[in-house]
């Protein structure tokens, strides 16, 4: 079960830290009692109120696992792969996935907020500024003494506009028996348990995401005032306040009425009716509104249950159909179709690039991005080092740029639930590009085919392809 988790969340072990560290996490009693219960969530209480979600995940699970096995250990010749007709970032592309059937595009503005410093102190402008509604989902809510300080305000403001909260079970079950790699206030004691703590004595309400066949919902979404909404890669906690490197992004425009329907669903679906709410049609109608204003903006996303892979299907359309560059930023490579795609695309002289962490949170995933590693270099991309955690999902190809929660691994392209943004308006593609990729390769160091190298490399690639 941590295997599975791996790759989503930092769940070292507290027999392994410093007591001083082990006394910022949940002790190993409440731990124990806490993943016991997610466990009976994820089967007994899923099956219950999830049915046809817990039968749709299985069918997936059963599917997909042996199937990326089977599909990472065919011979496959990269180099033959011709280019599609389309070209990323054209409106030819955009009609493209218009006949595929992907979300059509709303309008919206884009500002980018780079690293704990750009994301948290929007979130306490938007939780001031909020008057009618606060709602928050995220992958981790963490219980260090960042994610207590951001359940205080959420308190606070509970006292006056509605505030919701919605986090995956496992994925902060898992985190709350994990220390940060810095240390908080000395004397800190983490709550065991953040629903308790978020609803103690406050009017915030607070549910969980189930788990049925170890799925998560990896999705981070904040919507204000049906007004504003940021969504990207960062969780509460620690990790996204002050050590890892990562992005968000604030959306403003009519796309954030779409966003907000995300949630509720999302919502709807984690009360008690589970499944059975999704019967009844909500008060609000989803309706496209004509792109007038901001930019077009398309909503992605994987949801096995619903059938949709969005993410996947867009990614690989956009690498096959690049002719100038693909550039990718990403915690965890290791999805077989998507890497070949890539090797295939530097095959015929796109210019391949690939920023990874020099060091992750898992060393499965470190071992499995260095096989990643392996393969695209002997392809001709290039592949880069960022010098501590990049924890960014992010991808340029051409003129078309897709941004959000997914990884490029199993987990986010076909088990997990992600939700992304794409577009190809030029001068917001530019901007990404100048705040992400022009900083971080020149922050990071190129990697060489002999560092990819290892005897383990081949089990590391099995053992990721089900991450």
């Amino acid at each position: 079960m941590v295997l599975l988790s791996s790759s989503c969340a930092n769940v070292p072990s507290n027999g392994k830290q410093t007591s001083e560290r082990a006394a910022q996490a949940t002790d190993v009693i409440s731990s124990s009692g806490n993943i016991a219960r997610a466990v009976f969530r994820a089967t007994a209480v899923a099956a219950v109120r999830q049915p046809v979600t817990t039968f749709k995940l299985g069918l997936v699970t059963l599917w997909q696992r042996p199937r990326e096995i089977i599909v990472g250990n065919l011979p496959f010749d990269w180099p033959s792969q011709a280019a599609l007709p389309d070209v990323p970032g054209t409106w030819q592309f955009e009609k493209l996935l218009d006949r595929k059937h992907f979300p059509a595009a709303e309008s919206g503005s884009l500002k980018w907020l780079v690293d704990g410093p750009g994301f948290f102190p929007e979130v306490d402008r938007q939780l001031a500024s909020a008057t009618r509604s606060i709602d928050a989902q995220v992958f981790i809510f963490d219980n260090d003494d960042i994610g207590v300080r951001y359940a205080d305000a959420l308190k606070n403001r509970a006292a006056q506009v509605r505030v919701r909260v919605l986090f995956d079970d496992f994925g902060s079950t898992f985190s709350w028996t994990a220390s940060p790699a810095t240390l908080g206030e000395p004397g800190f004691v983490p709550p065991s348990d953040m629903e308790d703590y978020l609803t103690n004595h406050s009017k915030v309400k607070v549910r969980r995401t189930l788990n049925p066949w170890l799925a998560c919902d990896h999705t981070k979404l904040f919507v204000f005032d049906r007004r504003t909404a940021i969504l990207g890669g960062m969780n509460i906690g620690r990790e996204y306040y002050s050590e890892w490197h990562d992005l968000m992004v604030r959306v403003e425009g009519p796309v954030v009425g779409s966003l907000a329907r995300e949630f509720n669903r999302a919502w709807r679906k984690a009360g008690p009716s589970g499944d059975f709410a999704l019967f009844r049609k909500p008060r609000i109608f989803r309706r496209h509104k004509p792109v007038t204003e901001g930019i077009p903006l398309r909503i992605l996303r994987t949801d096995p249950a619903e059938s949709r892979y969005d993410i996947l299907d867009a990614t690989l359309l956009a690498i096959r159909g690049a002719r100038k560059r693909i550039w990718i930023e990403t915690p965890y490579f290791g999805h077989d179709d998507i890497v070949s795609a890539c090797a295939a695309a530097a095959g015929r002289g796109v210019d391949v690039r690939v920023i990874l962490p020099a060091s992750g949170d898992s060393p499965i995933m470190d071992a499995g991005n260095l096989a990643t590693a392996n393969t695209l270099i002997r392809a001709g991309a290039k592949v880069f080092r960022y010098p501590k955690m990049t924890h960014m999902k992010v991808m340029i190809c051409d003129g078309w740029a897709c941004a959000g929660s997914a990884n490029l691994d199993t987990l986010s392209m076909r088990i997990n639930r992600e939700l992304d943004l794409a577009f190809s308006q030029p001068a917001a593609v530019r901007e990404l590009e100048k705040v992400v990729f022009t900083p971080d390769f020149r922050r990071s160091r190129r990697v060489e085919l002999a560092e990819t190298e290892s005897a383990a490399a081949g089990i590391a690639e099995t053992l990721v392809d089900q991450l």
